[in-house]
């Protein structure tokens, strides 16, 4: 089989000389991301086998849930039929944030089918960022993940995001076409301008729910945030760490069930509060994670080497070491699962 080399940044590693088949898809009626096509493994033409790049690290999935009857079910089967297509370790984390519906039946009888569900129930509705917080305080793996459940985002291009996090320790998406009502789309354009303004955090979509984490970043980062200033807050505490962000475009659908709960006023007055909370708790932020000369192996050009960079943990040094993300698989070609 052809050894692949890096090549430079606008096509990561795991992606370089993948087949990329003029298919074309429509989910919502709405062209899904070209990227998604590109298959995550080389064909060999020589032979019925095919090399397959399966996720060496582990992770954890979240979902955060208030009132998703109509999408829960179907996020969660999203979820489970790409991560057994990726990766060999891995969980689900469905946070009930005190639902009204029968959200909270729906993922507890999810979670008999497959031990690798597990479910977190609020009594009462706490706020996006709580439920957030309680699954991110559960996830036990390498990798953490979150995105929504109303299904806007199609789980499968979570690959966009893991191609970059060996390279990263933060992997965002941004809704390369967001699809919500324009007053949603207005309300998220000032929200940008103004955290730009008063805390400088250059993100194109901040609050957009698909992002990708070592999960290391969240034995520094203390999550604070209740509402939705909770992207702006993890975010912006990591910049200011020394964490290195990758923004990465995703395909945003409009939602078809259930109705939205961000924009309402108590959500925007909170997130207000919360932003000016979080300019004063900025100030006591000290930058964590440095270069050290000493450490690590070169790799090759246009990476970045992680086994050189280092984070200061309650005194202790402790080396962001790199590690290969993705190995090969072999495997017959056919049997590769796909997400659905």
């Amino acid at each position: 089989m052809k050894q692949v080399g890096l090549r430079n940044e606008t096509q990561p590693a795991a992606l370089v000389g993948v087949p990329q088949p003029n298919l074309q898809k429509r989910v919502h009626s709405q062209r899904v991301n070209p990227l998604l096509f590109e298959k995550p493994f080389f064909l060999d033409t020589s032979s019925d086998t095919s090399m397959a790049l399966i996720l060496q690290q582990s992770i954890s999935v979240i979902l955060p849930a208030y009132n998703e009857e109509e999408n829960i079910a179907k996020t969660a089967a999203q979820a489970v039929s790409c991560l057994e297509s990726l990766a060999r370790d891995w969980e689900i984390i469905i946070v009930n944030d005190g639902s009204l519906d029968k959200t909270a039946e729906i993922i507890t009888a999810v979670s008999k089918q497959d031990a690798r569900i597990r479910v977190i129930h609020h009594e009462s509705n706490r706020g996006y960022g709580a439920a957030l917080k309680s699954g991110i305080q559960l996830a036990g793996k390498d990798l953490i993940f979150f995105c929504d459940s109303d299904l806007q985002f199609h789980l499968s291009e979570m690959i966009l995001l893991l191609v970059w996090i060996e390279q990263y320790d933060i992997v965002v998406g941004f809704r390369a076409n967001r699809r919500d009502p324009l007053y949603r789309r207005i309300n998220a354009w000032g929200w940008n301008i103004l955290v730009r303004l008063i805390l400088g955090l250059k993100v194109k979509d901040i609050d957009c729910a698909f992002k990708l984490f070592r999960s290391i970043v969240f034995k520094a980062v203390k999550i604070d945030a209740v509402g939705a200033m909770v992207n702006t807050d993890i975010l912006m505490q990591a910049s200011r760490m020394g964490f290195k962000i990758k923004e990465v475009p995703v395909t945003h659908f409009p939602r078809l069930n259930g109705k939205a709960t961000g924009a309402n006023f108590k959500v925007i007055l909170k997130a207000f509060a919360e932003l000016f909370q979080l300019y004063h708790k900025l100030k006591r932020i000290r930058h964590i994670v440095r270069d050290d000369p000493n450490l690590g192996r070169p790799l090759p050009i246009n990476r970045p080497d992680r086994g050189k960079r280092i984070i200061r943990l309650d005194g202790i040094d402790i080396p962001l070491a790199s590690s290969e993300s993705w190995i090969p698989y072999k495997c017959r070609v056919g049997e590769i699962r796909r997400p659905e």
